[in-house]
């Protein structure tokens, strides 16, 4: 079985912010399966699905991002699901919006649903889809920059961004990992 965690914050105030594109980019793959993250438990929204012969699990933490652990770690041991067969997906600022990279392990670069997942799970190695989401071009407080939506300019390449990372998670659902960060890292 395969684990897709998307990072965001929970309610209707957070719901089209940057710091919420791994929700969109659930919400992108839920759809196309036709998939409602119905399933409540474990802190978290999730949709079980076979999807190309295998088991898949889209999640969407409901614990606020600093937290996400609290939701991740007891649903993969639930389920019995390797950390291995685990993508995290989450918004970074260090990388122009419309990029993603896909990593296999690393630390949290700052990112405090990251740090939490890593303190949860007890390991730095799981697979990451990283999601640019771009640094404020004006003098603006991280927080509030993150907690912002995508303005008019910038809402095409974000739905762009989404697409492709969904593409990834696909790819993921029918190759190796390794395979799909040398198609996706370009």
């Amino acid at each position: 079985m395969k684990c897709i965690v998307g990072l965001g914050n929970p309610g209707k105030k957070f719901e089209q912010t940057r710091h919420n594109i791994g929700f969109m980019i659930i919400d992108e793959l839920a759809a196309r399966y036709q998939l409602k993250l119905k399933k409540k438990k474990f802190n978290g929204l999730y949709a079980m699905e076979t999807i190309y012969g295998e088991k898949v699990l889209l999640l969407e933490p409901q614990t606020y991002m600093n937290l996400s652990g609290e939701s991740l770690r007891p649903l993969i041991d639930y389920y019995g699901i390797d950390i291995s067969d685990t993508v995290v997906i989450y918004d970074e600022l260090d990388l122009p919006l419309g990029k993603i990279r896909l990593r296999e392990k690393g630390g949290h670069g700052g990112h405090n649903g990251i740090r939490s997942i890593i303190d949860h799970l007890g390991t730095k190695e799981f697979k990451r889809i990283r999601v640019g989401i771009g640094r404020p071009s004006i003098p603006q407080p991280v927080p509030d920059y993150v907690l912002g939506t995508f303005n008019k300019e910038e809402q095409q390449e974000a739905n762009a961004v989404i697409q492709k990372a969904a593409d990834a998670c696909e790819a993921w659902m029918q190759k190796p990992f390794l395979e799909v960060m040398n198609e996706f890292n370009r």
